[in-house]
């Protein structure tokens, strides 16, 4: 004799979206996350770089992890600023992650720079454009904190001064999802949007473009590889407004109805590697900015997949990342003014 409906067992939620393990959506709409990252990186934190965390954005429980070098040269010495933001197909990712955190204890150490990694709303609960809005929110706090003693009640202003971080030589950067987000950020402040303070440059690692027309780098990319095809369409499913496709403007930024690129201000560096399923989209894009008279540099880094610097950031090609991004950063030094 079969149990009454009451009583009978409901249907247990199953997975059907996961990201790395760090992200599950299961069939009754609940996600599930994960704190831990979804590789180890190893921990060479020996102390040559100071580190703190502060909140950016208190009403969406949003921080930053600021980072300046131990050892700073005397009290008039300025320091460029590294505004970063990490990856994660806009689904996965947090400053705390300890291949993000590695990569900015080099860029401090290394560039030398003060770094500012910043976190963001991540997707499905908050799909595209949440992580460029708040994107654009960090910088306009950064830029407060840079130029003025806000009264709002943390003493950034104050750790950053004593940095000698220079609000003229001001660089937003990102990886993957990061590097996207830098794009638009690029597109919405030029170089002169954060007046008084000055954006030298963007920095572009392996930046997420794709588009709803397979490139040949992503037909033959293997299904095996860091970013897959399965994987992309994932994050694309799950980041993007439902119902949209990957040519939205945000994701694809030569889609058909993204704005056209002389939209675009400030120097450029674009990093990319060979073996990344978007390679061709980020080169393209690179040609395209160049077309339209964008000062644009290219990196590529032969063998390479897709996130290899925040999975690898110690190794040999990492060092070749932190020195591309420190020659371009350094090039028009002499250029740099103070705001006093």
């Amino acid at each position: 004799m079969g149990l009454p409906v009451d009583d009978a067992e409901a249907p247990r939620p199953y997975v059907v979206e996961d990201c790395r393990g760090v992200l599950q959506l299961l069939s009754d709409g609940t996600i599930v996350r994960s704190s831990a990252a979804p590789y180890t990186v190893e921990d060479r934190d020996d102390g040559r770089v100071e580190w703190r965390d502060a909140v950016y954005d208190s009403a969406r429980g949003l921080g930053v992890r600021m980072y300046r070098p131990r050892l700073r040269e005397g009290k008039g010495r300025r320091l460029p600023v590294l505004a970063y933001f990490h990856g994660g197909g806009f689904c996965i990712g947090s400053y705390a992650w300890p291949g993000v955190h590695s990569c900015c204890l080099r860029f401090a150490d290394e560039l030398p720079a003060v770094v500012l990694s910043f976190d963001y709303r991540l997707a499905p609960e908050h799909r595209i454009p949440a992580a460029h809005e708040d994107a654009a929110t960090a910088l306009l706090w950064l830029r407060d904190r840079l130029v003025d003693d806000a009264d709002d009640g943390d003493d950034v202003h104050a750790w950053l001064a004593d940095s000698g971080a220079d609000p003229g030589r001001l660089f937003v950067s990102g990886d993957s999802a990061g590097g996207n987000m830098a794009h638009h950020m690029a597109t919405r402040f030029k170089a002169e949007g954060l007046s008084p303070a000055r954006i030298s440059g963007y920095v572009l690692l392996i930046p997420a473009f794709d588009s709803k027309t397979p490139t040949q780098s992503e037909l033959l990319s293997a299904g095996t590889a860091v970013l897959s095809r399965e994987v992309a369409e994932r994050y694309s499913r799950l980041a993007l407004p439902v119902g949209a496709n990957k040519d939205h403007p945000m994701l694809n930024p030569l889609g058909p109805d993204s704005p056209s690129l002389e939209a675009v201000g400030g120097r450029m560096l674009v990093v990319v590697g060979s073996d990344d399923m978007l390679k061709d989209n980020q080169v393209r894009y690179v040609e395209q900015m160049k077309a339209v008279g964008n000062d644009v540099e290219l990196v590529v880094f032969a063998g390479k997949e897709h996130g290899f610097f925040s999975r690898s950031p110690w190794s040999e090609t990492g060092t070749e990342v932190v020195r591309a991004v420190g020659r371009f950063m350094h090039r028009d030094a002499a250029d740099s003014h103070d705001i006093n």
